[in-house]
């Protein structure tokens, strides 16, 4: 069980940057595989960006990829999400989340923030 906690939520202009954090409590974070899903208005939840446990490998969806970068930090029990350049697109609440264990997916959610708001406008 992991309690997940984002911030950094807020109103951007198109073209400006945004960072996301996400602080974990719980068992031992670095046993986590760690990411971000979004859900805009009227739309369904999708996958924006995951990191591994060490933090060595990432993956991103194909919307975001060049322009968002996914860290972590598991001295701190933190996950960050950096986002540059963005669009009226990428307006959504933010949700972090958490894999316990791994199974071939980039990422499940397992376990779920109760998200941050993002608001790009144009």
């Amino acid at each position: 069980q992991v309690q997940l906690v984002e911030s950094g939520g807020g109103l951007v202009q198109t073209g400006g940057s945004l960072r996301l954090s996400c602080a974990a409590s719980g068992r031992t974070f670095s046993t986590y595989r760690m990411g971000w899903f979004r859900q805009a208005p009227g739309k369904e939840r999708e996958f924006v960006a995951a990191i591994s446990r060490s933090g060595n490998t990432t993956f991103y969806a194909s919307s975001v990829k060049g322009r968002f970068t996914i860290s972590r930090d598991n001295a701190k029990n933190t996950v960050n999400l950096r986002m540059n350049s963005l669009k009226s697109e990428d307006t959504a609440v933010y949700y972090c989340a958490a894999d316990d264990s791994y199974s071939g997916s980039p990422l499940r959610g397992d376990y779920w923030g109760k998200g941050t708001l993002v608001t790009v406008s144009s």
